[in-house]
């Protein structure tokens, strides 16, 4: 794909603004919603979103809420699911074979990008139906590597398995994103299995980052101090603040 060759017909556009407010609505009618961070979204350009991924809600949530509308690519088992996938096929999501390397794909998201879309996807490569995060895939390292945009880091709180179960017995909970400074990757480095190794240490930075917005218990695989393990690789310093106030949107 090249550079200008994305593009998105006007009745997707249409589409994607009923359905994102539409989906806002039922989030608020369920949940008591609450976003910080908002100041970092960059104003221009593209960025890559990235995100803890506990359940199917994170996505929908992300895309809602956002100040602006985001490109997503999610799991190609949603296509299948009744219910998700018409929503997914209606906003025009980019299915992704997990496990498997797509070349064609991995040009699709990179041109994404490269065309000044901002692009959101879980770096951890599919649900993982607990607080804690696990290691990251590098496929997020190396989109943003051929991309060469910034990243913004995304931690979404209370959006359990059991999210629906609460709000069918009438209980609102809490759903928070905090959405953190953007972020630039190190280089890629050496060639073979040392490139391979920069391409999972970038994607680790990419984790901390955002398990920096996050409380403990979701840090999962990043338990130890993020902070640790960026500066050992010599990536930019995580700026990605702790919010300490949550504004009701």
């Amino acid at each position: 794909m090249s550079d200008s060759a994305f593009s998105i017909p006007l009745y997707r556009r249409t589409i994607r603004i009923f359905l994102r407010s539409v989906i806002r609505g039922l989030f608020h009618i369920l949940s008591q919603v609450h976003i910080s961070g908002k100041e970092n979204v960059p104003q221009q350009g593209a960025y890559l979103v990235v995100s803890n991924h506990i359940s199917v809600y994170e996505p929908p949530f992300i895309l809602a809420f956002w100040p602006e509308t985001l490109e997503a690519a999610g799991a190609v088992e949603i296509w299948e699911r009744p219910g998700q996938n018409i929503l997914v096929r209606l906003y025009g999501a980019i299915p992704v074979h997990r496990g498997e390397y797509d070349r064609r794909l991995v040009e699709n998201l990179i041109g994404v990008l490269k065309s000044g879309r901002p692009l959101l996807i879980a770096p951890e490569g599919g649900r993982t139906h607990t607080t804690g995060m696990r290691r990251a895939n590098p496929g997020a390292a190396y989109i943003v590597d051929q991309a060469g945009v910034p990243v913004v880091p995304v931690g979404i709180l209370g959006t359990s398995d059991d999210l629906l179960r609460h709000t069918l017995h009438r209980q609102r909970p809490t759903l928070e994103m905090r959405i953190g400074v953007p972020f630039t990757l190190p280089p890629l480095e050496g060639r073979g299995e040392a490139r391979r190794l920069s391409r999972q240490r970038n994607a680790d930075i990419i984790m901390q980052h955002i398990a920096n917005l996050l409380p403990p218990e979701y840090h999962g695989e990043y338990t130890e101090a993020p902070l640790t393990m960026a500066t050992r690789v010599d990536a930019d310093p995580l700026t990605g603040p702790q919010p300490t106030a949550n504004a009701r949107t």
